[in-house]
């Protein structure tokens, strides 16, 4: 990215797995790959990862966003539906009334086991992208790490009509340990490696291969974004 003054390069990385899936060598390495490459690097812990956090995450003019946050594009009763990102703050019906009406959160669980319990959290979903999010990306790469992100392209589509340059995730699920093994292969090759986007994708696969349980694989929307 061709940029006068480096310094102006912010990149985040979101990482609510810290909670369930701590890995603190990939935050070092993937912090490492992004400083190199000229980026400032803010890192917001899975407390941090609220409703009003993702609701704000358009205005700090991010150029790269770095989602290590739970996913599922799978309903309860295993039929597909747009692809909802995990915060950590806990559901409550009384709380965001609205957007709850509007379809824009939903509660989401960790687990069957969980959701029988009652441990339920707010979930984001492409209505709250659209919708209720603040502000604008400006031609900001997201690079979802969690599962199932384009098992269907609505949640990419709504990160794109809100600005985004390109959202890049796994078509089906995906183990924490493979998602970080590929996101920093991807973001070697991308950003300190300078290769396109279609070429770095290429390139990690011939690394990591196919997700070993689920058998996904990272793609990428829009289709001609592959060039960058």
């Amino acid at each position: 990215v061709d940029t006068p003054q480096a310094s102006s390069l912010k990149a985040a990385i979101v990482d609510h797995l810290s909670l369930s899936q701590p890995n603190q060598t990939f935050i070092q390495t993937s912090t490492n790959i992004l400083e190199t490459a000229g980026f400032t690097v803010d890192y917001y812990k899975g407390e941090e990862v609220t409703v009003e956090f993702y609701r704000n995450l358009p205005i700090y003019g991010y150029s790269i966003i770095i989602l290590r946050v739970h996913s599922t594009a799978t309903e309860a009763q295993g039929t597909e539906s747009p692809v909802t990102l995990f915060t950590s703050e806990i559901y409550s019906k009384a709380k965001y009334v609205y957007e709850q009406l509007a379809s824009q959160l939903v509660s989401v669980s960790f687990s069957e086991e969980e959701r029988e319990r009652g441990i339920r959290y707010f979930g984001i979903t492409p209505l709250f992208v659209s919708q209720a999010m603040r502000g604008r990306f400006q031609n900001t790469i997201v690079v979802m790490m969690g599962c199932e992100g384009l098992d269907n392209p609505l949640m990419a589509e709504a990160f794109v009509q809100r600005g985004a340059k390109v959202y890049i995730s796994w078509n089906q699920g995906v183990l924490a340990s493979h998602t970080d093994l590929a996101t920093t292969h991807l973001l070697q090759h991308f950003l300190l490696e300078k290769r396109t986007l279609i070429e770095s994708l290429r390139e990690t696969f011939e690394e990591v291969g196919f997700d070993p349980v689920y058998e996904s694989l990272l793609i990428y929307y829009p289709f001609d974004a592959g060039d960058y």
